[in-house]
């Protein structure tokens, strides 16, 4: 990554201009002759940074997880003073909100150009968005921070983003019936965890 901000803001532009043509035209607009045209830039100057198509997926995605972490951080610190009544409701309606919003998250996910880079970021991303699952659920004193959190918390977000996916892919507002049985599944399961660990939210 650049360190001057110059640097930083070119590289910005570049990824900006990567994205409307992934949006507009798919992954196989992503050349690196496409990419500089678009960005208005020179392939010298693009080369530093993203020598090639994958580097730019790569780089894309990075920016995706980057964002969905982001909005999970920010649960993290409101769980515990906002006391939610239905923390899956909560969750799974703002996580359908950024795929509304994010067409180039959904361009890149639904296309078929992923690299194995961007695969193998994708199951440490998910791991990461446990571990916010689980800060949630410890917060809103659902559970303890044991051994077995991990696990279930990740779980719960492989199901999530299965059931997310296919509802985006069915419908490019997100398919509301599909996304309901989401939260209905994923309401039963909140239930049994709150068994498991014997806690009650504070009312």
């Amino acid at each position: 990554m650049p360190q001057q901000a110059r640097s930083k803001a070119r590289l910005a532009r570049v990824l900006e201009a990567a994205e409307r043509l992934l949006v507009e035209e798919g992954v196989e607009a992503l050349t690196t002759t496409r990419v500089a045209a678009e960005a208005k830039v020179s392939i010298g100057s693009l080369y530093q940074y993203l020598p090639d198509r994958d580097a730019i997926i790569d780089a894309l995605a990075s920016g995706y997880f980057g964002k969905l972490e982001a909005l999970m951080e920010g649960f993290v610190q409101g769980a515990a003073e906002q006391r939610w009544g239905d923390p899956v409701g909560v969750l799974v309606d703002a996580y359908a909100g950024l795929y509304r919003t994010e067409h180039g998250f959904r361009a890149l996910w639904f296309g078929s150009g992923l690299t194995e880079r961007t695969r193998a970021a994708d199951r440490e991303h998910k791991l990461r968005m446990a571990d916010g699952i689980g800060r949630v659920l410890v917060a809103l004193g659902v559970a303890r921070d044991d051994d077995s959190l991990p696990r279930a918390c990740h779980a719960a977000v492989l199901t999530a983003d299965a059931l997310a996916q296919e509802a985006f892919r069915r419908d490019p507002e997100g398919d509301a019936a599909l996304l309901e049985e989401a939260k209905v599944m994923l309401r039963g399961y909140l239930a049994a965890l709150e068994e498991r660990y014997g806690g009650r939210r504070d009312q």
